[in-house]
């Protein structure tokens, strides 16, 4: 289903550094133990579109790659995030993971799902992937920055990107900036398909 509206291509970074800065502003729920992933099992049963994102404890010795520390999902209003690496990923998130009735969109999430799966198996369904989405919109670039920009007309920071996801506490600024990141995915999808 292709759009009217014509989106730009491409957009630079200076374009990009002109916009205004967002975040999520909803409620963040930091899911940490099993007792807060029972608490949010309704809402993410009831979710049937949803941002996906993931991070990684960045790792600097070459070859070596962490396993994923958190999952993020997120619609308008709340974003979980899901410590995994503290409550590893219980069966109702599998479910929702494999689940082909609800939509999760993110960004390069073939990478993410692969990770994941090394860390339980699970048949994933339902997942879109923007930047492939995108391109029968014209959008020619790929990166969530960019498509940020490009579809929604915000600038978004990427300041957090390589900070320690498995510290004892995730910091405000961390736990905005994985908020941020699936609620963008989730804002990105609805505008192209509204």
């Amino acid at each position: 289903m292709k759009m009217n509206r014509k989106y730009r291509e491409n957009i630079t970074p200076e374009e990009i550094k002109e916009l205004e800065l967002d975040w999520f502003k909803g409620e963040i729920i930091l899911v940490d133990s099993i007792d807060k992933f029972r608490s949010v099992i309704p809402w993410l049963q009831n979710s049937k579109v949803m941002g996906f994102d993931t991070e990684t404890k960045p790792s600097f010795k070459k070859g070596r790659k962490n396993k994923v520390s958190l999952i993020q999902l997120s619609d308008k209003r709340i974003a979980c995030l899901f410590r995994i690496n503290k409550i590893g990923i219980p069966d109702e998130l599998a479910s929702v993971l494999s689940d082909p009735g609800v939509i999760k969109c993110g960004v390069a999430v073939h990478e993410d799902i692969r990770v994941l799966n090394g860390q339980k198996n699970f048949i994933p369904a339902g997942f879109i992937d923007l930047q492939k989405f995108v391109k029968d919109y014209g959008i020619e670039s790929s990166g969530l920055k960019k498509l940020s920009a490009i579809v929604l007309g915000i600038r978004i920071s990427k300041s957090q990107q390589v900070t320690d996801w498995e510290a004892v506490n995730l910091s405000e600024a961390q736990m905005i900036y994985a908020a941020t990141d699936a609620w963008v995915c989730h804002e990105i999808y609805h505008e192209l398909i509204s």
